[in-house]
């Protein structure tokens, strides 16, 4: 069961892209948009796809907007949309907005009304922000090629006191362990033996022969 109930306010292609991503790891998605064909497009694959102006303080609030962790407002033509539907969302207590950007103007006008990320289309897909808002455990990922990647993540409990060679990573997650953090901004240690126990507040950093380790951080599988 998601953890999270995440808003998409408008359906482009980017704001679509981003909710099927997020459905398709459990996360629960309202998704509202005021074209019925990109309503009707996303409406078997999101927990609620809703027809209405995001603008409309009313519709957030009967759509179930007020019950979000998260908010993105996926839509960027419009500066003065994008501010009102910001507006209305930090008047319904969510606590975290992130907004699309059409340009560096947009981009400081939303983050002076209060948005807690900006997305520049340019910079971001909606691959990559589903990525950032389905991680739970992991902190960083340095993608090298197309299917390896260096990611460091968040010891899970159920690995705690046990030894490195019993916890099985390579067949289990793909994953080759090259050290760990005992601490936050601790210094990286990599003398590895098959009988290391990492701390209970330890960082993992692993080589990724794909997207396993991914998936199962993004099910919230990694307890």
């Amino acid at each position: 069961m998601s953890e999270k109930i995440v808003g998409i306010l408008g359906l482009g292609i980017f704001g679509t892209t981003l909710a099927e991503e997020l459905a398709r790891f459990g996360e629960e998605v309202i998704a509202i948009d005021n074209n019925p064909d990109h309503i009707q497009a996303i409406a078997n694959k999101v927990n609620k796809a809703i027809l209405g102006d995001i603008t409309n303080i009313d519709t957030l609030r009967d759509a179930g907007i007020d019950q979000c962790q998260q908010v993105v407002i996926a839509t960027g033509n419009s500066l003065d949309a994008s501010v009102l539907a910001l507006m209305n969302c930090k008047k319904l207590g969510v606590p975290s907005i992130a907004a699309k950007a059409r340009n560096t103007t947009f981009e400081e006008v939303l983050y002076e009304m209060g948005a807690s990320r900006v997305i520049s289309p340019e910079r971001e897909s909606g691959h990559t922000l589903a990525s950032t808002i389905l991680r739970h455990r992991i902190q960083n990922i340095f993608h090298l090629e197309e299917g390896i990647a260096i990611i460091e993540f968040q010891l899970p409990e159920s690995w705690r006191n046990k030894e490195l060679s019993k916890l099985n990573l390579r067949s289990k997650y793909d994953i080759n362990v090259i050290g760990y953090r005992p601490k936050k901004n601790e210094e990286l240690k990599t003398n590895l033996l098959a009988d290391t126990i990492f701390p209970e507040d330890s960082s993992i950093v692993a080589v990724a022969g794909s997207d396993t380790f991914e998936k199962y951080d993004y099910l919230n599988a990694l307890k």
